[in-house]
């Protein structure tokens, strides 16, 4: 397949990615114990304990953004998961299909994003924040990533300009405000690195322009200066200098730290494995293939859905790498005649 192509495909799924969490209200604000929490959860690999917590949240602040915010995160996780393929020698999600199960899902993931728009935007009736203008940008951000991961083209482009708006209004009320940047950095990168796609959405919807140089800056800042931004812009920024960058060697470095601080992410871990693969490091690359199929993930799925991943990286390095066999399931002794 030629990578023109392949390039073609990939742009309605990276519309999926237009703007994600970003962050607080303010650059290193202290989080409430239970979001912090659930934070440790969702990027350790575990997005229904980390659920559990921001529900906790939504319960003590029903009428505030951010547990719903954060439920929406995690949820996108396991959309994530249960979407990725191996194509193109990589681990991404590249397409959501649509069906009665994935379009129920969908519907309670669209909910909740409207429901973080709808609490920020009662706020700003009452006066203009830079905190809600935040939590409303990234409401329609929620929305935006996974209509473009359906290939939805309106919705995800009208979703992401209307973000785009109140995440610059949130910053020229609040520069210290880092976690903006990863959303807008995406939006930046995306609109100029698929510069035919991007032309086609200016004319039709009223896209504005973005600079490549600028988005790197700004994933950069929301990666060292965010405050839920952090692990989120890192496994980004990463994923799209593999994707469209080829710097697999910086790509490296940046994934680096999110490994070793979250052993337990099975995506991180592939992630890792496909960087090193296209070094042509073979032994290091079904090393950390090896390690996301291994890992105890409670949601079965998607568990199932890593091992067939690395199945699929491991088979792409050669015949000499696959997986060790599934443990034998016992099977229950038979009763004494």
């Amino acid at each position: 397949m030629r990578r023109s192509f392949s390039l073609s495909k990939m742009g309605l799924s990276l519309l999926a990615g237009l703007l994600f969490l970003a962050g607080s209200a303010r650059a290193g604000v202290s989080l409430p114990p239970g979001a912090s929490l659930g934070l440790e959860a969702l990027y350790a690999g575990d997005p229904d304990a980390a659920i559990a917590e921001f529900r906790a949240l939504q319960q003590a602040q029903p009428e505030h953004p951010l547990g719903y915010l954060l439920e929406d995160e995690a949820r996108w996780w396991k959309l994530y998961c249960s979407s990725a393929e191996f194509k193109y020698g990589m681990t991404d999600a590249w397409h959501r299909a649509k069906s009665s199960a994935t379009l129920a899902e969908d519907r309670a993931y669209l909910d909740l994003a409207q429901k973080v728009v709808t609490l920020a935007e009662a706020r700003l009736r009452q006066g203009d924040s830079a905190e809600m203008q935040f939590y409303s940008g990234m409401g329609e951000a929620l929305a935006a990533r996974l209509y473009g991961l359906r290939w939805e083209k309106g919705p995800a482009a009208r979703a992401g300009v209307r973000a785009r708006e109140h995440l610059l209004r949130a910053l020229a009320l609040d520069r210290s405000l880092a976690d903006a940047e990863l959303g807008l950095g995406l939006y930046n990168y995306y609109v100029d690195t698929l510069s035919a796609m991007a032309k086609v959405l200016r004319f039709f919807m009223g896209i504005p322009g973005g600079s490549k140089r600028d988005g790197l800056q700004q994933l950069e800042r929301a990666m060292t200066q965010g405050t839920l931004a952090r692990a989120e812009a890192r496994f980004y920024l990463a994923k799209n200098l593999r994707n469209y960058d080829r710097d697999y060697q910086r790509a490296l470095v940046v994934v680096a730290p999110l490994t070793a601080q979250y052993p337990g992410n099975p995506l991180f871990a592939l992630l890792r494995g496909d960087l090193n693969a296209k070094l042509a490091r073979k032994e290091e690359a079904a090393a950390w293939y090896r390690k996301a199929a291994a890992l105890p993930l409670r949601d079965a799925e998607c568990r199932r859905r890593i091992r067939d991943l690395a199945q699929s990286s491991l088979a792409a390095l050669g015949p000499d790498f696959s997986l060790p066999a599934s443990p034998a399931v016992s099977s229950p002794a038979p009763a004494n005649p």
